[in-house]
Parts: C-alpha cells; sequence; structure tokens
C-alpha cells in the first residue's frame, strides 16, 4: 500500500512539473508588429508574416489589408502601427512626414481577369468598353484604379465601369462570383484566384507598372520589429516570396 501511494505521488509530481513548465512557456510575451498593406499583397505577405515568425518565435506579424489610400488615410489620423507597404508610391507620398524612409521592395501590373472560360470572350482592352459589356475596375484614389486611368487613356479606350470598388480583391470578387464579366486587377490577384479565374494580358498594361515602397511609421510601438520586418521583406526570402507570387522584385 505505501509503495502505491509513493507511485501516485510521483505521478502526480510529473504532472504538476509539466503543468509548470506549460505555464511557463505561456507567459513568455510575445510581441507584435503591426503591418499595414496594400491588399495586392495578401497572400505574399501572409507567407512572409509564417516566414517572419519560424526566425522570430516570439514575434506575431498582424497584418491588415485594405486600398493603399484608405491605409495612408488611417496613418494620417494617427493609427498604430509599425510599418506600411503601399501599391504605389503615390500613397505614400501622403504619409512622407510620418513614416521613416522608404524603399521599393516590388512592382506590379495590371491585367484583365475574366470567369473561367471567357464567357464573354475578351480578349483586348479595346473589348472592356464593348456594350453590353459589364466590367468592374478600381476607383480612382486606389493604385490600381490610378493605373486603370493611365492604360485607358493610353491606349484611348474609354471605359464604363459597372462599378469602381475600394480596393483590387473587391474587384476579383465580383469576377469570381459572376457578377461581371471582366475586371481589371494586378496580374499576382489573377494568379492568386487560381482556376477561379484566368487571365487576359494586354500590352498597354506596361504604360502603367506599379512601384511598391515599404517604410517603418514614425510611431511605430515597435520600432526595431518594424525595421527587421521590412528588412525581411527586401531581403533574400522576401524577393523569393514575391517573385513566386508574381511581383517584380528590384
Amino acid at each position: 500500500m505505501a509503495k502505491l501511494r509513493m507511485i501516485v505521488g510521483a505521478l502526480v509530481a510529473l504532472v504538476l512539473l509539466a503543468g509548470c513548465g506549460q505555464a511557463g512557456q505561456q507567459s513568455q510575451p510575445q510581441r507584435t508588429v503591426t503591418v499595414l498593406a496594400a491588399a495586392s499583397l495578401t497572400e505574399s505577405f501572409d507567407e512572409l508574416g509564417t516566414r517572419f515568425t519560424q526566425q522570430h518565435p516570439d514575434v506575431r506579424v498582424q497584418f491588415d489589408y485594405q486600398g493603399s489610400s484608405t491605409l495612408a488615410e488611417q496613418i494620417k489620423q494617427g493609427r498604430a502601427a509599425d510599418v506600411f507597404a503601399s501599391a504605389d508610391t503615390k500613397n505614400m507620398d501622403k504619409v512622407r512626414d510620418l513614416v521613416g524612409q522608404p524603399e521599393t521592395f516590388a512592382t506590379n501590373q495590371l491585367t484583365i481577369v475574366v470567369p473561367p472560360g471567357n464567357p464573354a470572350h475578351i480578349v483586348s482592352l479595346a473589348d472592356l468598353a464593348a456594350p453590353g459589356r459589364t466590367v468592374v475596375v478600381c476607383a480612382p484614389q486606389v493604385p490600381c484604379g490610378s493605373a486603370t486611368q493611365k492604360v485607358a487613356q493610353a491606349s484611348g479606350v474609354q471605359l464604363t465601369p459597372a462599378s469602381e470598388e475600394n480596393d483590387v480583391k473587391s474587384v476579383l470578387q465580383k469576377v469570381v462570383a459572376g457578377e461581371a464579366d471582366a475586371g481589371l486587377v494586378y496580374v499576382t490577384d489573377a494568379k492568386a484566384a487560381g482556376a477561379q479565374a484566368q487571365a487576359v494580358d494586354f500590352p498597354e498594361a506596361q504604360q502603367a507598372v506599379n512601384t511598391y515602397p515599404i517604410a517603418t511609421i514614425g510611431a511605430a510601438p515597435e520600432k526595431q520589429l518594424a525595421a527587421e520586418f521590412m528588412a525581411f521583406v527586401r531581403g533574400p526570402v522576401g524577393r523569393e516570396v514575391l517573385g513566386q507570387h508574381g511581383f517584380g522584385t528590384p
């Protein structure tokens, strides 16, 4: 009986020690770096966030993906965050006094995205202006909307969109959902859609190649982490991941 009590006591002690070990692990401080990023960066930055955390186990990367113009306005209004990655230089310039030195980390350009099988038989930018076509684009203040205006002007095509969305993912979603015959999105978004949509490249897209800058936010709660994440994005791993997702890299 005494031997049984000794065994039970030893087991209880082991359980308590294991519990203390878990509690110790859970109590380790975890830091968070908050990244405000253009919607077109969703898939690539999600992967980069995972890779960054693998190298920094005590760090959580928190992303907020929206249109660059929306994020720039939030920064101007004092939103607390650490890093801003914009889909164009125009919106980064809007917060130039509130961020560190921006650095280019990627380029991107437009493509036409259509539902699988291309039921409206769209093969060129001019086809988007044909009567009866339902076309969705980004709003003018959004980088993909500004690029849309540039390619339309360069080609002399007069677009009459059914809607103007606040970010490129919303354009893609309308096409995927069958609510539009076509939309203008970045090549990276068309690639991310996989079998849900197909891309129709057009030569005029070369007239509006977007440059993506990244910068640490001046009032960043985690200044050192912000600088480390920015360097990570611009480093070998960042270039590899961005390239795999269809971005051009410097």
